[in-house]
């Protein structure tokens, strides 16, 4: 018999893709997609199992359906399409959730395979961190809030549920940002502004990985090994090389307008009004830090290599989201809504034109 897939979060369209793609592989026989709320999209074969994974009745899932291998996909930085929901929303899905799903594999014996889709957001940003984190970097300051935070917390409960199943072939990805057609992300929402905010004074270095390659190394983790190796631990995945804000700026068309720290830090409810929607401390401390992540783990152990590098995977974004500026009248109107916030914060003649 093959393989019972089953994966959590499949409303989006990420988790959708994924869907699609893990019934192609030959060692698959059935594939179980849950989520919430019914998806807008195709899931081919795959059955669809409505169900809320915050509740006991994910188990009942597992039990009914002999699952083997479970990959968890609803764990996100920003509230669903479909449904809404603020942050609260989505801090119980992703905390609460990963709780009682990782109770239910713990009772489940028919369970041999996890894989967890997490971020490098979980070593933070500070400035006193070394120039590339790889997996076993001790975190200087670890995040105190926002979705960072939540992967944090639910990267515990997975460490928790290996010592109590080391049965379980156990694979946490810590992706960086996640840009293409099917990103939901912060990151993706901050590119897709008129006008970028930015820190005066700094330029972080930025990584991103894009949603092709996501689904690629996805579908290697929950399958089975290489020979001689172990597919279980935790794997950094990006895309090769960085970009710094001032680049992606330049290849996005956007300008950007440098503010002092304080003032980024007040216009929070501006940055909520044109589409940033999570523009927590979390991501503030990105865009003056930055952060990059070294992937050689994943490349020697699962055999990943991305397709696309860091600025491929921007580029590909630009090309999907439409590079290019506002029109001269609405772009005016978007830089006197950041640039009015203080006096001290550049005016309109002073924004930087990346383009």
């Amino acid at each position: 018999m093959g393989k019972v897939v089953l994966v959590t979060g499949v409303a989006r369209p990420l988790g959708g893709r994924f869907v699609r793609r893990i019934q192609r592989e030959p060692d698959v026989e059935r594939v179980i997609g849950v989520d919430a709320q019914p998806p807008a999209h195709q899931l081919g074969g795959a059955e669809f199992v409505r169900a809320d994974i915050r509740q006991p009745a994910i188990g009942k899932v597992l039990a009914e359906h002999a699952v083997d291998t479970v990959v968890h996909m609803d764990v996100h930085g920003t509230p669903p399409t479909l449904g809404g929901g603020g942050r609260g929303a989505v801090k119980e899905t992703n905390v609460i959730g990963a709780m009682q799903l990782l109770g239910a594999c713990q009772k489940a014996p028919t369970v041999s395979r996890l894989v967890i889709k997490s971020t490098t957001s979980v070593y933070g940003s500070a400035p006193r961190d070394p120039a590339v984190f790889d997996e076993t970097t001790p975190v200087r300051d670890l995040p105190s809030g926002g979705f960072a935070k939540d992967a944090v917390e639910v990267e515990g409960y997975v460490r928790g549920f290996a010592r109590r199943r080391p049965d379980v072939a156990v694979t946490v990805l810590r992706f960086a940002h996640i840009l293409g057609p099917a990103a939901e992300s912060p990151l993706a929402a901050y590119f897709s502004l008129p006008v970028l905010p930015t820190v005066l004074g700094y330029d972080p270095r930025l990584q991103f990985v894009h949603d092709d390659d996501v689904i690629e190394v996805l579908r290697l983790a929950a399958g089975e090994p290489r020979r001689g190796t172990l597919t279980a631990g935790t794997f950094n995945i990006a895309g090769d090389g960085v970009l710094l804000l001032s680049q992606c700026a330049r290849r996005l068309g956007r300008p950007t307008v440098p503010m002092l720290l304080p003032a980024i830090r007040w216009s929070r409810s501006v940055l909520r009004s044109v589409g940033a929607t999570d523009f927590s401390p979390e991501q503030i401390r990105l865009l003056t830090h930055g952060r990059v992540v070294r992937t050689d783990h994943a490349r020697d152990i699962l055999g990943f290599i991305p397709r696309r590098t860091t600025a491929q995977t921007l580029d590909d974004f630009v090309r999907e989201r439409g590079p290019g500026l506002l029109p001269p009248r609405r772009l005016a109107e978007a830089v006197d809504r950041f640039a009015g916030l203080l006096p001290a914060t550049p005016g309109p003649e002073e924004v930087r034109q990346d383009g």
